[in-house]
C-alpha cells in the first residue's frame, strides 16, 4: 500500500514513568463542526494533530474558511459567504464526523448536499437517529448511495426525543437548535464528554444551555452569533484507557496524569473488581471549567475475570469506545471474560484478531465474544483492522507480547491518537515506525 506506515514493536518489556492524557479526538472534531455556527473568529486551543482533525480542516478550508495552526491552537475565521460548491469530497468521505456539519449548515443553506461519510468500518452505523432528530426542526434528509441531500423551508424550535442516545446525533440536534430563536428541548440526549464539550462551547458563543451533563438539554437559541471566542479542548478518556490497558497488559507501574475521571469511573470499578491495584490523586478541573481530572497510578497486578458480562452503555455507563480495551485486558485475567459489544454490527469480530498474538477467544455471534486468560501473548505480524479501537488493542497486545511484532498500515490508529509512538517510547516501549 502506497504511503503505508507500519509499527515495529519489540514486546514484553515493562513500561515505567508518567504520561499525560492527550486532548480529545471526538471533542476536537465536534468543536470544529460547531465553529461553523460562529461568524466571528473561533480559536480552539490544544487541538490534537490527528488524521481525523486534518480531514475536517481540509473540508473547512475547501468551503472558503480560513483555518490556521498556531502551535497546537487552531484559528477559524469564516468568509463573508461559505460556498459548498468546492467541498473536498475526498476528505469528507474519509470521516464520519462530516455528519455533524448538517446541524450548523442548515442555518446557512435551505438546500445543500454533503458527501456520504466514511471513517471506521463498523457495519451500518445507521444515520437514521440524525434524520429523526433533525426532522423535528423542519429538516428533511435524503440519503443516496454517495450523498446526503438536506433541505428545509423554515426552521422552528421544538422538542426532540432522540431515538438513541448517540453522541453525534445529540451534537447535531444541539447545533441545529443553537441558532433557532426560541427554546428547544433535547430528550434522551447523550451526556458523553464530547457533548459536554459542545455545550460548554455553545455557552461561550452566547447560546443558553441548561442540563449540561444530563439526558435532557434545553437550548435557548440565538439567531446571530458573531463573537471572537477561545475554547480549550478537554482531555480524552479513550487516550487514558489506552495507557491503562498498556500498563495492565505489560504488567507495569505507570502514572497517567490529567485523566477525565467522570468518563472512566465504571471502567476503573470493573478493573478494581478484576484485582487491579491503582490509586487516584490530584483532583482538579480542565481549562473548560467542566471536565474533572485526576492522576491515576497503576501497579502491576494479578487479574481475575469478572463473572458479569462487560458491556457498554451511554454515559454514565462504560464508554463504548473504551470497551475494546477490555478484550486485550481479558487476555491477562484468570478465567473467562464475556464481552458484549451490542452497539456495532461487527466490531466484536475484530477482537478475534487477538488470536494471532496467542489469545484464546470464542466468537459467539457478531456482538459477543469470550476470552480465556491468562495468556502469554506472542509476537506476530498483523495488518491493522480498519477501525480505530480494534486497531489500538492489537498495538496494546503487541506491547505485551514477547518478541518482535509488526503492525501494518496504522492509519486507523493515527486517526485518533496523537504522537502515540513518541509517548510510548518515553514510557520505555521499544517501538518504531521505519520509513
Amino acid at each position: 500500500m502506497q504511503g503505508e506506515m507500519n509499527f515495529i514493536i519489540e514486546g514484553g518489556k515493562k513500561l515505567s514513568g508518567t504520561v499525560t492524557v492527550s486532548r480529545s479526538k471526538n471533542g476536537a472534531v465536534a468543536l470544529l463542526a460547531a465553529s461553523l455556527l460562529n461568524q466571528g473568529t473561533t480559536t480552539l486551543e490544544r487541538v490534537p494533530k490527528i488524521e481525523e482533525v486534518h480531514r475536517l480542516i481540509e473540508v473547512l478550508r475547501s468551503l472558503g474558511i480560513s483555518v490556521t495552526w498556531e502551535g497546537s491552537n487552531v484559528l477559524i475565521t469564516p468568509p463573508e459567504k461559505i460556498s459548498l460548491e468546492s467541498i473536498d469530497r475526498t476528505a469528507a468521505m474519509k470521516t464520519r464526523s462530516i455528519l455533524m456539519f448538517i446541524g450548523p449548515l442548515i442555518h446557512l443553506f435551505k438546500k445543500f448536499e454533503l458527501p456520504q461519510s466514511g471513517g471506521c468500518t463498523l457495519g451500518l452505523r445507521t444515520v437514521r437517529p440524525h434524520l429523526m432528530a433533525l426532522e423535528k426542526f423542519g429538516v428533511t434528509i435524503t440519503a443516496t448511495s454517495d450523498t446526503y441531500l438536506i433541505e428545509h423551508t423554515a426552521l422552528a424550535p421544538t422538542e426532540v426525543v432522540l431515538y438513541e442516545s448517540g453522541d453525534t446525533a445529540t451534537i447535531n440536534a444541539l447545533l441545529a437548535a443553537a441558532r433557532i430563536p426560541g427554546t428547544s428541548v433535547i430528550k434522551y440526549a447523550s451526556a458523553n464528554y464530547q457533548v459536554q464539550e459542545v455545550c460548554g462551547f455553545l455557552r461561550e458563543l452566547g447560546v443558553g444551555i441548561e442540563g449540561l451533563g444530563t439526558t435532557t438539554i434545553t437550548v435557548h437559541g440565538t439567531p446571530d452569533i458573531h463573537k471572537d471566542v477561545r475554547y480549550t479542548v478537554a482531555e480524552d478518556p479513550t487516550d487514558a484507557m489506552f495507557f491503562i490497558a498498556a500498563a495492565v497488559v505489560t504488567h507495569s507501574a505507570i502514572t497517567i496524569t490529567a485523566a477525565p475521571i467522570e468518563f472512566l469511573e465504571v471502567e476503573m470499578l470493573i478493573l478494581e473488581k478484576m484485582g487491579l491495584q491503582f490509586s487516584i490523586t490530584n483532583h482538579r478541573i480542565s481549562e473548560n471549567g467542566i471536565t474533572k481530572l485526576v492522576d491515576i497510578h497503576i501497579e502491576p497486578s494479578e487479574l481475575i475475570a469478572v463473572p458479569e458480562k462487560i458491556h457498554p452503555r451511554p454515559y454514565p455507563g462504560l464508554n463504548i469506545d473504551n470497551l475494546p480495551f477490555f478484550a486485550v485486558i481479558a487476555t491477562q485475567a484468570k478465567g473467562t471474560t464475556l464481552i458484549h459489544d451490542w452497539v456495532y454490527e461487527k466490531r466484536a469480530i475484530y477482537y478475534t484478531e487477538l488470536d494471532r498474538l496467542g489469545a484464546t477467544t470464542q466468537l459467539h455471534d457478531p456482538h459477543r465474544i469470550s476470552i480465556e486468560g491468562p495468556t502469554h501473548l506472542k509476537a506476530a505480524e498483523v495488518v491493522c483492522p480498519p477501525a480505530l479501537r480494534p486497531a489500538t488493542i492489537i498495538l496494546v497486545a503487541m506491547l505485551g507480547a514477547k518478541g518482535r511484532s509488526t503492525l501494518r498500515n496504522v492509519y486507523s490508529i493515527n486517526r485518533g491518537y496523537e504522537d502515540i509512538l513518541n509517548r510510548l517510547q518515553q514510557l520505555g516501549a521499544s517501538i518504531e515506525a521505519p520509513h
